[in-house]
């Protein structure tokens, strides 16, 4: 089994090398995919949603990987050749200021008008309803996952270690959301 995966890194790292962008876009559109396809499971969802599925695959393709790309490599260019604490704490910060409010902010919009169907008055709503909180609390925890990410990880790889993170917070999110729907039935 361990060769199996060995290859399979091996093929990846091949790729990540030569295609950098398009492997970036494609790992993005897999790990939304299938951290959506647990998110419908965990929340008892008796037949999977394949269109939904596939929109944030979408998502993933042709937004949320190459953004990623592009912005780790501005980040490292605006940053050029510092290292160290401080500038790790300026890049988590820029990030943080940046990247995070307009990602957010997109994929609540996308969500709604994309993937629910919902009109645009409809997901105005709820994006100025929800976007504060939703905001807070993801400065509550990726700061931490953007040094981890600045301070660790090789270019190459901030894109795929951010969305792997990503995956599993959306896993969170959804039995959160599960546990205080619980709650209130």
């Amino acid at each position: 089994m361990s060769d199996i995966v060995k290859e399979g890194w091996n093929k990846y790292l091949i790729q990540l090398q030569r295609n950098p962008l398009r492997t970036k876009a494609i790992t993005s559109g897999v790990l939304i995919g299938s951290s959506d396809i647990i998110a419908q499971k965990i929340s008892g969802v008796k037949r999977l949603q394949f269109k939904r599925v596939f929109l944030l695959m979408l998502y993933g393709l042709l937004y949320s990987g190459p953004f990623g790309h592009f912005f780790h490599k501005l980040m490292d260019l605006i940053f050029r050749g510092k290292r160290g604490n401080t500038t790790v704490s300026k890049k988590v910060l820029l990030e943080q200021l940046t990247a995070s409010p307009w990602n957010n902010m997109l994929f609540m919009i996308y969500y709604g008008l994309v993937v629910e169907g919902r009109p645009w008055v409809s997901v105005k709503s709820k994006v100025k309803k929800d976007y504060p909180s939703v905001q807070l609390t993801a400065w509550k925890f990726w700061p931490v996952v953007g040094w981890i990410n600045y301070q660790y990880m090789p270019l190459q790889f901030r894109v795929l270690f951010h969305s792997i993170v990503a995956s599993c917070w959306a896993i969170f999110l959804n039995l959160r959301a599960r546990s205080v729907a619980i709650k209130k039935a």
